[in-house]
């Protein structure tokens, strides 16, 4: 079965960098385009990132880059200049894509999600 397993969270202070990973398996990676969102406590699950098949994409946070390695089945999500208000659970997302260029914003969109992992940014 579809398996999104997200590393790389952790404690950082304010200004630090953090690299996220997502792990997939189960799915042929190449033909979905994936997605970053994060909840922070009370409140609703928000978009981060997305990025298509063939590697274009968005991101909310000009401080935050996604990637993806099709080779090793792998979406990354760098995080630079964190601040305190970033602290949440990072969720990796996938979705199977019919163009190679789509990427998508909205959660509903996607039909798989990892466990997520937390990200606590200190003042």
């Amino acid at each position: 079965q579809v398996q999104l397993i997200e590393s790389g969270g952790g404690l950082v202070q304010a200004g630090g960098s953090l690299r996220l990973s997502c792990a997939a398996s189960g799915l042929t990676f190449t033909i979905y385009a994936m997605g970053w969102f994060r909840q922070a406590p009370g409140k609703e699950r928000e978009f981060v990132a997305a990025i298509s098949r063939s590697g274009g994409g968005e991101s909310v946070q000009g401080r935050f880059s996604i990637s993806r390695d099709n080779a090793k089945n792998t979406l990354y999500l760098q995080m630079n200049s964190l601040k305190p208000e970033d602290t949440a659970v990072y969720y990796c997302a996938a979705k199977v894509s019919p163009g190679r260029s789509n990427f998508y914003t909205t959660a509903p969109d996607y039909g798989y999600w990892g466990q997520g992992t937390q990200v606590t940014v200190s003042s």
